[in-house]
């Protein structure tokens, strides 16, 4: 008895394989549903709009911290101009300001707003960094 090999050969090269959705859909909606049954969601407490983290001192040896910004061209601390202090697109910040004060960063007007802590000195409060 022969076997016909070239009738089979046509076949699966005739052929198109089929893909059975619904089983795989339904396995996906399995895990989904086993995933948010067993998921435990908590309520968030408190949120800060000011997006500051509470800091009790400063984390580094360094009195001041360098804050780059691209094409940095304007620098304003407590309503002052202080552009002047601006090296290479950057600014040194006392770490009093970033612990007790205010910055805000504006990258598409490349400008900074600072708002020092009152007793600290403008001039004190921003420097020209050291590169």
């Amino acid at each position: 008895m022969t076997m016909d090999i070239e009738k089979y050969r046509n076949q699966i090269r005739n052929s198109s394989p089929k893909f059975n959705m619904v089983p795989f859909i339904d396995i996906l909606f399995t895990i989904l549903i086993f995933l948010v049954v067993t998921s435990t969601f908590q309520v968030a407490e408190e949120i800060d709009a000011g997006g500051k983290p509470e800091i009790e001192g400063t984390g580094g040896p360094s009195e001041y911290y360098l804050i780059p910004v691209a094409g940095l061209r304007e620098v304003i601390v407590n309503g002052e101009d202080m552009s002047a202090f601006i090296r290479n697109s950057a600014i040194a910040v006392h770490s009093r300001v970033i612990d007790e004060g205010e910055i805000i960063i504006k990258p598409r007007e490349n400008r900074i707003i600072i708002t020092a802590p009152p007793d600290l000195p403008l001039d004190k409060a921003v420097t020209r960094p050291e590169l």
